[in-house]
């Protein structure tokens, strides 16, 4: 059993923790969810789950020490397909209809070109993220064909350091995201430079023409 992870002081809301519990426990069983909190030093989650409210608790070390789990457990690639999963879930049951993504369900945004729901969409899942967290993200367009989306206080790798990027939930978040925008299309995001790895911030490009 893992150590408890130090506290980072930056948080997520405390729903957010029990929709990637209850994801972890839909794909990996109980039993499974149980070994990896117990990997991750989350074991006092076992029978006391996050509390269903918005109030921001879960720490940012929490999430980092889940992704260490499961990349110990499942491997590089094994985890990096679960924490994409996650980050579909979280986006779907968490952020979806909150905030700046409000009016993206209406009538008047469902019309736009394709490339206006985009330039207009993304940044509003940014704007989601640093009105309900402690999360500081942002979105460029540096011209070309992706968009840059910036992640300057990330949690995924919140404290450790990494040979290679790790940041599968935000890639995955923002995939559901982008999907649900533009009316079920996919589109390619890639993790360019990643804090783990001492750079200066997490930057994902988001391709502007979908593969799907």
């Amino acid at each position: 059993m893992a150590n408890t992870p130090e506290p980072s002081g930056f948080y997520y809301p405390n729903r957010f923790g029990l929709i990637l519990f209850d994801a972890l426990e839909e794909i990996m069983g109980r039993n499974g969810l149980n070994a990896i909190l117990n990997m991750a030093g989350l074991s006092m989650f076992i029978d006391n789950p996050p509390p269903d409210i918005m109030d921001k608790g879960f720490d940012f070390a929490y999430i980092s020490a889940l992704n260490r789990a499961l990349e110990e457990m499942y491997g590089p690639r094994g985890g990096r397909g679960l924490q994409l999963r996650l980050g579909r879930v979280l986006f779907a049951q968490g952020l979806a209809n909150f905030g700046a993504l409000v009016g993206a369900s209406d009538l008047a945004f469902k019309v736009l070109p394709l490339q206006a729901k985009l330039k207009a969409g993304l940044p509003a899942v940014a704007k989601v993220f640093d009105s309900l967290s402690d999360q500081t993200s942002y979105v460029k367009d540096p011209g070309g064909d992706h968009f840059h989306y910036i992640i300057d206080r990330c949690s995924m790798c919140w404290g450790r350091k990494v040979e290679r990027p790790g940041g599968f939930i935000a890639a995955g978040i923002i995939e559901e995201a982008l999907r649900w925008l533009s009316g079920g299309r996919t589109f390619r995001v890639d993790q360019l430079t990643c804090i783990g790895m001492s750079h200066e911030n997490c930057t994902f490009a988001v391709y502007k023409e979908p593969i799907g």
